[in-house]
């Protein structure tokens, strides 16, 4: 497998498409990371005596596409209230799944990944496979193993980072601080702003229809 940083990386980089309301909510981000590294959990299956070719073993069920899409439908529904927003939610979030498969099927070990398991259990690599295969386990992530495997994966979790980085950086300098809209009293002429005909003052924006009226009653008035 991509080690799980690489994969937490290129989750958080994918998850800033999400929509401005999504990213302000914490577990928007917390649900972006966990559908990354979900298809590892796996593992547990393997501490427990599952065979690595089984269904249920690793890189099998757990990095199909048919998982990923049932993990982002079921974050989606917990996020997001409305079919169409969570529908938005469920194809960004099977995204960012399905890059865990993806990644893995680019090492250079172990079986392939079961992408359309359980209908076709054959596992899959693609022809390009430079990412070193990373160690299983939380001792083996700070082992030499562990750095080299970093180091191959550079191609990808260093334009994430950089995503994951600029996409934020560039929203702040793009923001406009407050709405400049031209505003007047509701009912001031079009052409003479000075004057206000209803007497009311509530703001309203400016909108011009084309309709010479209010020049004109502006003329009769100078007159």
């Amino acid at each position: 497998m991509a080690s799980l940083v690489t994969h937490a990386l290129v989750g958080t980089a994918l998850a800033q498409a999400a929509t401005p309301e999504l990213r302000s909510r914490p577990r928007f981000w917390i649900a972006a990371v966990l559908c990354s590294i979900l298809p590892d959990f796996d593992v547990i299956g393997s501490r427990l005596g599952v065979p690595y070719g089984d269904l249920w073993g690793h890189r099998g069920m757990t990095h199909s596409l048919i998982f990923a899409t049932l993990a982002a439908i079921g974050f989606a529904i917990w996020l997001q209230k409305g079919a169409k927003d969570r529908l938005k939610l469920a194809c960004l979030l099977l995204a960012i799944t399905a890059s865990h498969g993806v990644l893995d099927a680019l090492t250079n070990g172990g079986r392939g990944v079961a992408f359309f398991s359980p209908f076709d259990r054959h596992r899959y690599f693609f022809p390009w496979r430079p990412i070193r295969v990373s160690p299983i386990g939380a001792r083996a992530l700070f082992s030499p193993r562990a750095l080299e495997v970093l180091r191959s994966e550079i191609w990808v979790w260093a334009p994430a980072l950089m995503a994951t980085i600029l996409f934020p950086c560039l929203r702040v300098l793009r923001r406009v601080p407050g709405d400049k809209t031209a505003t007047i009293p509701a009912g001031a002429c079009l052409e003479c702003p000075s004057r206000d005909v209803s007497g009311s003052f509530d703001d309203v924006k400016l909108e011009r229809n084309g309709s010479d009226t209010a020049q004109e009653e502006c003329n009769r008035e100078d007159r």
